[in-house]
């Protein structure tokens, strides 16, 4: 799926949208597309992803400033297994991918721009593709990383 950017208030929020522009949901897969429909559309402002069927990801929220892993954000990666991580739209935070159990996310705030957000079902992130360093572009276990972060 594709996603387009919704004034919301005072935020600006990311919707998920079909290729053919019409509005698409986390949770109805007929309205999700295969990665290369989706690549290959230019509505909206960028690609989407879905979550679900055991693929989940733990979302860092202001781990890079100016480039460089903030020391929380790194303990995290130590404890990770050799999975894909790629940079945030925003340039300063990191999606960890991985196989997870479907479950309740949780969203747990540090301080200022930095949290920690994990989700495995029902939820819709947008992707950049921009790995980060050298990870992998395999998916591994993160069901023993997930009771550290809570």
């Amino acid at each position: 799926m594709r996603y387009r950017l919704v004034p919301r208030g005072a935020k600006v929020t990311k919707e998920p949208t079909q290729v053919n522009g019409r509005r698409a949901s986390s949770t109805a897969a007929h309205t999700w597309a295969t990665f290369s429909d989706a690549k290959a559309s230019d509505v909206g402002a960028g690609l989407g992803f879905a979550l679900g069927d055991g693929i989940g990801c733990i979302d860092l929220d202001g781990a890079l400033e100016a480039g460089q892993v903030k020391p929380w954000a790194r303990e995290i990666l130590d404890r990770c297994p050799s999975t894909f991580v790629e940079v945030s739209q925003s340039g300063k935070g990191l999606h960890i991918f991985g196989l997870l159990p479907e479950g309740p996310g949780r969203n747990r705030r540090l301080s200022g721009e930095e949290g920690i957000e994990f989700y495995s079902v029902g939820r819709f992130i947008a992707v950049t593709g921009r790995r980060f360093g050298d990870a992998p572009s395999r998916l591994a276990d993160l069901s023993g990383l997930v009771p550290l972060l809570v």
